[in-house]
């Protein structure tokens, strides 16, 4: 369970209530930016799009694309009854809840990610892990979303993946390894009966370089290839070269099922693709 989530609020004003009973989600990445809009109570899909970005972009030009988008498709103009943000990018780490302490947010970051010293740190707590994610989402973006539609929550996407990982897997007596795949980036995430052994994001260029993250990370839990089941979900395709290259190392993998969601996107998408967006909801 999330707790103690971020949110902005804003009195509700606004006389629409023609889309009072829709959801609107958006999913930020370095490599792109996913706005899927649902009915709240049957989470019908009603709308889905994805805007591919390149070149490692600011905030800034982020914003300019997530403006440029809302502005040219009439359903994101709308009001919705819930709002919700997801960072998928690398600047976060996990912080045992009886460690962490909010006015030292950043101290916890600076370690492992570069960040400036007007960032903005904010943090999702895991009561159910007793950890803390604390990450970077983007003030610009927060603000646009705040003025835009008023009352909003946001995460960082490694909250919705533990928590929807460590949900179906509270009983398994076995380490599994949960691979989230995006362009250019994985989380790694490790479970076993309902603990989170290791979650972590690498960055990759090619399937060697990702198959190499792979393997260390089971090198160091020292867990067998042969037998540790690998999960994988996200941007990933069965006939892809990761896909290959995983299967050649390691011998027991599958793809998230519908049990996570059944919530359909499309008919070309499969069950485990837009993992983090469609368990946002």
């Amino acid at each position: 369970m999330v707790t103690g989530e971020n949110h902005m609020t804003l009195p509700i004003t606004n006389n629409n209530t023609q889309h009072i009973n829709k959801s609107l989600s958006v999913q930020i990445s370095l490599t792109g930016l996913s706005f899927l809009v649902t009915v709240s109570d049957t989470k019908e899909v009603l709308f889905f799009s994805e805007e591919k970005l390149s070149n490692t972009p600011t905030p800034e030009e982020i914003l300019d694309v997530i403006e440029k988008t809302i502005e040219s498709k009439k359903v994101l103009q709308n009001s919705f009854n819930q709002v919700t943000l997801l960072y998928a990018t690398n600047l976060y780490t996990l912080v045992p809840i009886a460690l962490f302490d909010e006015t030292k947010a950043s101290e916890y970051l600076k370690f492992n990610s570069k960040i400036l010293a007007n960032d903005f740190i904010s943090h999702d707590t895991l009561k159910n892990q007793d950890l803390v994610v604390v990450y970077v989402p983007y003030v610009n973006i927060n603000n646009f979303f705040f003025e835009k539609y008023g009352s909003f929550k946001y995460y960082h996407a490694a909250s919705v993946l533990i928590k929807t990982i460590i949900r179906a897997e509270k009983f398994s007596k076995e380490h599994k390894v949960y691979i989230h795949v995006q362009p250019e980036s994985f989380d790694c995430l490790v479970v076993k009966e309902g603990t989170l052994a290791l979650c972590n994001t690498f960055s990759y260029r090619t399937p060697e370089d990702f198959i190499y993250y792979l393997l260390f990370c089971m090198e160091q839990l020292k867990l067998n290839p042969e037998s540790t089941e690998v999960v994988l979900s996200g941007a990933i395709k069965e006939e892809s070269d990761i896909f290959e290259i995983v299967y050649r190392y390691v011998r027991n993998v599958s793809f998230t099922s519908e049990k996570f969601s059944k919530i359909s996107i499309s008919e070309t998408t499969k069950p485990h693709h837009h993992f983090v967006l469609k368990n946002s909801l």
